[in-house]
């Protein structure tokens, strides 16, 4: 099968889509640009398809270049046979193409290269072969004795150490051994008897056994970081049928043969000392692996949602970053994130200035009009939250959020945030992300490390260059969703957009404060480094709103103007006429566009326009409202204006809800109290599929206050 075939079964769609995809790629476009601009081509593959292709791609080919090198070590020893070439050009997956050169591929020391140095490989091939010989042992082996074979036990013991090799290495005994380890062999863990586990964290694990196949990827990952730490040892144990079952099937004695206790030995040694350890090994990789990419994708499902959080625009917002000792840092936003005001207050323990601490914040909310106060969810939060509550009880129109504030003490140390508050204390610009994340979390979180926005699960234990690729691909897919203001984006944001970068980001930035605002997309071309190419590739993502042309407002690519032109004058809505403008309110361009389509169907039209039909499906979209924002579909935060304790909470009680991450097990939701509750995945009702973000309802089914644990149902719509 060619790489498009293997990819095309892997994603259940046509070959000739997946070649098309792979031509593109290999052509320098970009992920988004492909399942955007380019849908005739790829017929209609999406982002997370087209990515998997690029992926899956880059792994077939890096297995085909270590497939020539293998090729090239054997065919240099004077190895490769016409069936072992076969056998390797065969090879699907790496860990084939280990087995098939393991005999060939060069060895530090071993005892049996030491056997062969000594000229007892002839004995070796006495025993594989169990051939009959009516001569004793002793007489066998005469021959090869000298000084560095004093004596027949000697010549016997380098001649079972070949053959135990010889076994080992045997691809067809790997192969069958590993596959029967992965579904019938235990994992087992017990507790070191010295370690140190103070919380007992690993608890379950001090006696544990399971399948193999029965593991989940939780808990290989919690038995792979208690081992990492010292406290658990774990172990595989292959049963014995199953690994001597594959052995024999490759080297079966003869009970006839003079040398089947020589082949026993040897299979003995084989197994306890090389096949085993290396089976054992191969297991545990092929679960980390396993689990690794089950917690990647849960983190980059969960961060998907998380990025895809609606704005909430026109808000002029007061961020409390909280703290006990040090105070609460504040930080005023205007709705552009512009920052207004700054400042340190100490309702809490040492100081315990209550009163000081709502009297300044009172004064901050009038003088600059606040209409949200956003608290960061760390320590001292919902301490903080009582005294935001407070102050809107005095201020109704003033609400009040909880947001995550994870990475916002990385963020605040990062050399984007000095560059862009050079004067501003870390910790305030702490209290200045937290409000910001409010008003646009995409905007907001693109500043921060992927891993360490705190929606995953492990995330530090996993392959962090696979985790940090995976969640590249998320930010990058969601930014080009949405689309980037080119005259407000940060470098940060910018830098996401397809087939720009951390380098041209910075160019648009320097451009735009030098000259001021873009007023076209075309304009873009002036930017130094934006070559021809980055403007194919990153234009159609770009927004500019108010422009000399309406159409740079939406998401409808500059290479598609005259198609889209077509269909506003056929429809009677010329776009520098109040087409596209709000002259032409949403209800007039709609009316407009169906009659149009009424008198010409999709595919009619398309044919006339010369244009492919999901392309025009696409134009007649954006034509429609363009440059709509995708995350106006989910649904807002909820804005709360008074605290709730945990002692309010009741077993029977229903609140509303906010997924704040979703893991193996379950959902935690933030029920506005300061433990999120935990609504456990037998309380999820079946088919349901929870992501970050979403509000639910939810019904208090236990409290354990002593444990700090919430039991949540969910209540069925």
């Amino acid at each position: 099968m060619t790489h498009a075939e293997k990819i095309a079964s892997q994603l259940n769609v046509k070959a000739s889509q997946v070649d098309a995809a792979i031509l593109l790629l290999d052509e320098g476009n970009t992920v988004p640009f492909i399942a955007r601009y380019r849908k005739e081509m790829t017929g209609t593959l999406d982002d997370e398809q087209v990515r998997i292709v690029a992926d899956e791609l880059a792994r077939l080919r890096t297995l085909d270049e270590r497939r020539l090198v293998i090729l090239k070590s054997i065919e240099e020893q004077g190895k490769l046979t016409d069936e072992l070439k076969s056998a390797i050009e065969a090879a699907g997956t790496l860990t084939m193409l280990k087995d098939l050169y393991a005999p060939y591929k060069p060895k530090r020391r071993t005892r049996a290269m030491a056997a062969r140095e000594k000229g007892l490989e002839p004995l070796a091939e006495l025993i594989l072969q169990q051939g009959m010989d009516a001569r004793p042992l002793e007489e066998i082996a005469a021959p090869f004795l000298n000084e560095n074979v004093p004596n027949v036990e000697e010549a016997w013991q380098g001649a079972r150490d070949i053959v135990a090799e010889t076994i080992s290495d045997n691809a067809n005994v790997r192969a069958s051994t590993r596959e029967k380890a992965l579904k019938f062999a235990k994992v087992a863990a017990e507790k070191i008897e010295d370690a140190v586990d103070e919380k007992r964290v690993y608890e379950s694990y001090y006696a544990f056994e399971n399948r193999v196949d029965r593991l989940q990827p939780h808990q290989a990952l919690a038995l792979n970081r208690g081992e990492k730490e010292g406290v658990l040892r774990v172990r595989v144990t292959v049963n014995e049928s199953d690994w001597r079952a594959a052995v024999l099937a490759e080297f079966e004695g003869d009970m006839l043969s003079p040398f089947i206790d020589q082949l026993e030995l040897a299979i003995e040694d084989a197994a306890g000392r090389l096949l085993l350890p290396a089976i054992e090994r191969d297991v545990r990789r092929e679960l980390s692996e396993k689990a690794d990419s089950h917690a990647i994708n849960v983190f980059a499902v969960n961060l998907r949602a998380l990025l895809s959080q609606p704005p909430l625009a026109g808000q002029t917002v007061l961020g409390l970053d909280p703290g006990f000792r040090t105070g609460c840092k504040v930080a005023v936003v205007d709705p552009t994130g512009k920052l207004l005001d700054t400042g340190t207050i100490y309702p809490h323990a040492p100081k315990n200035d209550w009163t000081g601490a709502l009297t300044t914040l009172e004064e901050m909310v009038n003088r600059h009009h606040v209409t949200l106060i956003t608290i960061g969810n760390g320590t001292a939060s919902r301490e903080t939250e009582q005294l935001a509550a407070e102050l809107t009880r005095g201020a109704p129109a003033v609400k009040y959020l909880i947001v995550n504030e994870a990475g916002a003490s990385v963020y605040s140390a990062s050399p984007l945030a000095r560059q862009e508050f050079p004067d501003l204390d870390v910790s305030i610009r702490g209290a200045v992300s937290i409000a910001r994340r409010a008003q646009d979390p995409l905007a907001e979180l693109v500043k921060i490390d992927p891993k360490s926005i705190g929606v995953g699960m492990y995330q530090h234990d996993v392959d962090q260059s696979a985790l940090g690729h995976s969640l590249d691909g998320v930010v990058e897919n969601v930014v080009n969703n949405v689309g980037v203001d080119v005259n407000t984006a940060s470098p940060a944001l910018l830098t996401h957009v397809a087939g720009v970068g951390p380098k041209l980001a910075t160019s648009i930035v320097t451009y735009r404060d030098t000259n001021g605002a873009f007023r076209s997309r075309d304009e873009l071309r002036s930017v130094s480094g934006l070559g021809p190419k980055a403007f194919e590739q990153a234009a159609g993502f770009m927004r500019i709103r108010s422009g000399v042309n309406p159409l740079d407002a939406s998401a409808i690519h500059p290479e598609s103007y005259a198609i889209a032109e077509a269909v506003l004058e056929r429809a009677g809505l010329p776009p520098h006429f109040g087409g596209l403008t709000a002259e032409a309110s949403l209800p007039e361009r709609k009316a407009a566009l169906d009659i149009l389509a009424g008198r010409s169907p999709v595919e009619k039209l398309a044919a006339e326009l010369n244009c492919g039909v999901p392309t025009l499906k696409d134009i007649l979209e954006q034509l429609v409202r363009p440059g709509r924002d995708p995350r106006a579909d989910t649904p807002a935060p909820i804005l709360r204006s008074d605290v709730l304790k945990t002692e309010d909470l009741a077993a029977g009680m229903t609140l509303k809800g906010t997924v704040r991450n979703v893991v193996d097990f379950g959902a935690f939701v933030d029920i506005g109290v300061k433990q999120d509750g935990l609504l456990h995945k037998s309380q999820i009702p079946h088919g349901t599929l929870l992501k970050v973000g979403d509000i639910i309802d939810v019904e208090i089914l236990k409290i354990e206050p002593e444990r700090g644990r919430i039991s949540l149902g969910q209540v069925k719509a």
